[in-house]
């Protein structure tokens, strides 16, 4: 009995593998579809929070510093930039073309109010990083009221 089990454990792995290789090759064959290329549109960023400030992390590989535009409106950061096509040999005969090229802009509603002048963005080996110092909370205002 002990030989079935590892006969079928065998066959289901050989199985999974096969399953694996053809997923695998269709995602190849159809260029990962919509999704994917969806995705690579928008820059990759993370947001982190401390007790005083913000931090936005995002990769922009290949971007140029001068074709960024950052702005916040309300509680919402944008992120928008060009990436620009480096020249091609147009004798080469390309097989595949990945590398996106074009627009693009990201938008992310921020969890808390920053201040607004004392953002700082720095840019460097491709990553774009925004440090936002956050609104000190308004105190409580105690008001006596009389009564007659």
């Amino acid at each position: 009995m002990p030989g079935l089990v590892l006969w079928k454990n065998q066959e289901i792995r050989r199985l999974r593998r096969d399953i694996d290789r053809l997923f695998a090759r269709l995602w190849d064959d159809f260029d990962a579809g919509y999704l994917a290329t969806f995705e690579r549109d928008m820059p990759h960023l993370d947001l982190s929070e401390t007790d005083e400030s913000l931090l936005v992390k995002a990769e922009l590989p290949g971007v140029d510093p001068e074709d960024l535009d950052i702005s916040i409106s309300e509680d919402v950061l944008t992120i928008r930039g060009e990436m620009r096509q480096t020249t091609t040999n147009e004798e080469a005969a390309y097989h595949r073309i990945e590398r996106r090229y074009g627009y693009f802009s990201r938008s992310i509603k921020l969890p808390c109010k920053v201040s607004i002048d004392d953002i700082q963005a720095t840019f460097d080996k491709g990553v774009l990083r925004i440090d936002m110092p956050k609104c000190k909370p308004d105190r409580p205002r105690e008001i006596k009221i009389r009564v007659r």
